[in-house]
């Protein structure tokens, strides 16, 4: 006998549009997976009338799994007729920006760019049905229009964020490997790209692999390649991510969901030189370096040796609400950027949006502000965003009940500074008082090691100091020279 629901349970309606029953059975099998039960309508017609119907109330999500840019505004539109609140999803085959711009402006809540991974997927879906999550922030789209910086491109003053670029320029000279630790969307992939451009292998390829979104049974394989036959399905041979990274570097975003015996095996191809492909008895060397991202401090049952081997460098990297003063010149960033997308203009932004910015906690880091700006700039009549175009940010930044949650600690007098766009060393502390001589000089050491990339000799010079006097003072200030 089925357990009914009780009264405190909410039924997860999602409605999908699409007319291809295959793609609608894909679709619905990835939501229904999550607790969604899916209600599929081939055309407009039916999908307005499921939701007029007895139990359209409960749809929570509406999702077009193909957007046609000449009826998909007239079936947003029929939509929102019936429930004006409703959250429409839309996925396309082409995923530019100029497309997402014109679903945007035809009132689509969110728009995803086919294949769209089942996490990409369900996380739109749960971001429209929690309010308290931040809601239609476009994150593929908005990843698409930052270009790759140099170190000293990084936008950025706080302490904290110059001191984990100090350690990103000095890692970047030597062939070490490195971890960069920080929040999902606090840039590790930007660091980590910055980092191969900065050091000696920059004329040579980076490999970039998502050890999440490859499965346990197939991570081998992606990484070390394999033969014909090696196991079922392996028809031809395949070349490892490592062999492909020779001479250059290799990322492996989120390595602590690594299975134990591949962290083993990396070791010895770290330690060895030498890739063993599934299913061979010989193996092939290669010299790569690599950069290795966790959203947390890696696990104690980490592989002992990779760990030590890995930890030689660590790169920590700030969440966004711990370096609140740097938001107005990464907004003003970011605008720049979406004003060079086809069908945007440029925008600058005011005081009051700024403020309203500065006061969230951005659980979703550097990546949910450029999603959040996007939105805004999409959404925008006038040649400046005030804080009427961030009514969502508002209401969020007054949840208090969560980590995430956590409102950013930042001064009247610190803000008034950052929004006037003062220096990257800051001479008042957040109650308008004469910093110490020693943290200032610590700000600017950071920053000199940063903007030179690590060349201690010519940071030295540039300082008017000796290279000896220059490492003494890294010590006596605490300065990190792991690198």
């Amino acid at each position: 006998m089925s357990k009914s629901p009780s009264s405190s349970e909410t039924v997860r309606s999602l409605l999908l549009v699409e007319s291809d029953a295959d793609e609608r059975r894909l679709v619905s099998t990835v939501a229904s997976r999550a607790g969604w039960a899916v209600v599929g309508a081939a055309d407009s017609e039916t999908a307005v009338g499921l939701l007029q119907g007895p139990h359209g109330r409960e749809v929570q999500a509406a999702i077009m799994s193909s957007w046609d840019p000449e009826n998909g505004p007239e079936l947003i539109n029929a939509l929102r007729a019936k429930r004006d609140a409703l959250p429409v999803i839309v996925l396309a085959e082409d995923g530019s920006i100029e497309l997402a711009v014109d679903a945007m402006r035809a009132g689509a809540s969110d728009f995803l760019a086919k294949p769209v991974s089942p996490e990409r997927l369900l996380g739109a879906l749960n971001t429209h049905a929690d309010r308290r999550r931040p809601a239609g922030e476009l994150a593929p789209l908005s990843e698409k229009i930052a270009p790759t910086l140099s170190l000293e491109q990084l936008i950025g003053a706080a302490p904290n964020f110059r001191a984990a670029l100090a350690v990103a320029a000095k890692a970047a000279r030597n062939r070490l490997p490195v971890l960069v630790v920080g929040e999902a969307g606090s840039g590790k992939e930007t660091f980590a790209n910055a980092i191969h451009a900065a050091s000696l292998r920059n004329r040579n390829p980076i490999v970039t692999v998502d050890c999440q979104a490859v499965s346990a049974k197939a991570i081998d394989s992606e990484l070390f390649g394999h033969v014909p036959g090696a196991f079922p399905g392996a028809f031809s041979e395949k070349t490892g991510k490592l062999v492909e990274a020779h001479e250059g570097t290799i990322v492996l975003d989120d390595i602590h969901e690594l299975p134990p015996e591949t962290q083993a095996a990396l070791d010895r191809v770290l330690a060895t030189g030498e890739v063993r492909p599934v299913g061979c008895n010989g193996s092939s060397s290669v010299d790569v370096r690599l950069i290795a991202t966790a959203n947390r401090p890696l696990p104690a049952d980490f592989h002992e040796g990779l760990k030590e081997r890995i930890e030689t460098t660590i790169v920590n990297l700030p969440p966004l609400r711990a370096r609140s003063s740097d938001i107005p010149a990464l907004a003003r960033h970011f605008l720049t950027q979406i004003a060079e997308q086809p069908g945007m203009k440029p925008l600058s932004i005011g005081n009051d949006a700024l403020a309203v910015l500065m006061r969230y906690g951005w659980p979703g880091n550097l990546r949910q502000l450029a999603a959040v700006l996007f939105r805004a700039a999409v959404g925008s009549d006038g040649n400046s965003l005030t804080a009427d175009d961030f009514p969502h940010i508002a209401v969020q930044s007054r949840y208090s009940g969560r980590l995430t949650d956590a409102s950013p600690q930042i001064s009247e007098g610190s803000a008034n500074r950052a929004m006037a766009g003062e220096g990257p060393v800051s001479i008042f502390d957040d109650d308008g008082h004469i910093r110490q001589l020693s943290d200032i000089e610590a700000d600017l050491i950071r920053l000199a090691i940063g903007h030179y990339r690590g060349r201690m000799t010519e940071v030295a010079r540039r300082l008017g100091i000796g290279r000896s006097t220059l490492y003494r003072k890294l010590g006596d200030l605490g300065i990190d020279t792991a690198a």
